[in-house]
């Protein structure tokens, strides 16, 4: 096994959740993959696994008053690690002398063609136990010029809105033309909150990032008209859309059965973005061919 990916429960880390951080009764899966990886590591003697992708919520710089990731980045790297003098850095590199660990900050929306249309900011960790690649794996050059393409719409789809549920929409979703000087902020997700969240934005926004506790409302005006705007849910297709996934892709369970749209959100809001993961996997892909070719040049040179 060459590579071992996970991603320990964000609730303990999100201001979503308890932030209760490492402490948490969740985040002990954390310190369950840690010990596979080094159980699996002492029985192979050091060869694998050689990769390790960990991810969560941006709330893992700061939980436990940030000592939580100094503890992430150690459990990998059986390092001690110095604490920053005011916050983690967006990205970074520790290496040892057989390992090197980088983690780095990745946002949805950068990623993927067409590029997503979702701010989805999500720490990412990359350790190779193999060598010293994991710096050429995260910090690839990227295009980071967003430039949103139109993938489809969405013509007749189950959705919700006016707080009421509606069998279908009825209508294509149209262009969005929003509030520009009074933007409404807050979108409902407890009773006595703020009716509106990121509800409207600006043309060509990315859309907020999608949470796995309520799906998100959002409102728009048809053809600009104020009167005939409305508030609606975000349909499961939409919400795959957002993550990069193809349409449907979590409708229907590893029996065949439908899925209720409420465990479909579920699903989604704890996803990773698939763009993001694409480009991990394709920079640790490359790594490994330049590896291969590497060791054929030196047997060819042998002979």
């Amino acid at each position: 096994m060459d590579i071992i990916t996970f991603g320990s429960p964000c609730q303990n880390f999100s201001k979503a959740g308890d932030l209760t951080g490492l402490r948490g009764e969740k985040s002990s899966l954390f310190y369950q993959a840690i010990r596979l990886i080094k159980e699996m590591r002492c029985v192979t003697n050091g060869e694998y696994p050689t990769f390790a992708i960990w991810e969560n919520v941006m709330g893992a710089f700061v939980s436990g008053d940030r000592l939580d990731f100094r503890t992430v980045l150690e459990s990998f790297s059986s390092t001690e690690i110095p604490m920053p003098t005011l916050k983690w850095a967006n990205a970074g590199v520790v290496r040892g002398r057989e390992f090197e660990l980088s983690w780095r900050v990745l946002d949805a929306q950068y990623f993927g063609e067409p590029k997503l249309l979702q701010r989805r900011k999500r720490i990412f960790i990359v350790c190779d136990f193999g060598g010293f690649r994991s710096h050429k794996i995260l910090y690839k050059p990227e295009n980071l010029f967003k430039n949103p393409k139109i993938i489809g719409n969405i013509e007749d789809k189950d959705t919700r809105f006016n707080r009421r549920y509606s069998d279908k929409a009825g209508r294509e979703i149209p262009n969005v033309r929003p509030f520009q000087d009074r933007k409404m902020r807050g979108g409902a997700k407890r009773r006595n909150k703020t009716l509106f969240r990121n509800s409207f934005g600006k043309p060509n926004e990315p859309f907020p990032t999608l949470l796995a506790s309520n799906p998100i409302m959002f409102a728009y005006w048809e053809n600009g008209k104020e009167e005939e705007g409305f508030i609606r849910y975000l349909t499961p297709i939409e919400c795959e859309r957002l993550m990069g996934l193809p349409d449907n892709y979590t409708k229907y369970g590893a029996d065949g059965n439908i899925i209720l749209d409420s465990a479909r959100y579920k699903a989604l809001g704890n996803a990773i973005a698939l763009p993001c993961v694409e480009y991990i996997m394709a920079g640790i892909k490359e790594e490994f061919l330049t590896s291969a070719q590497n060791e054929q040049k030196l047997l060819m040179n042998k002979r």
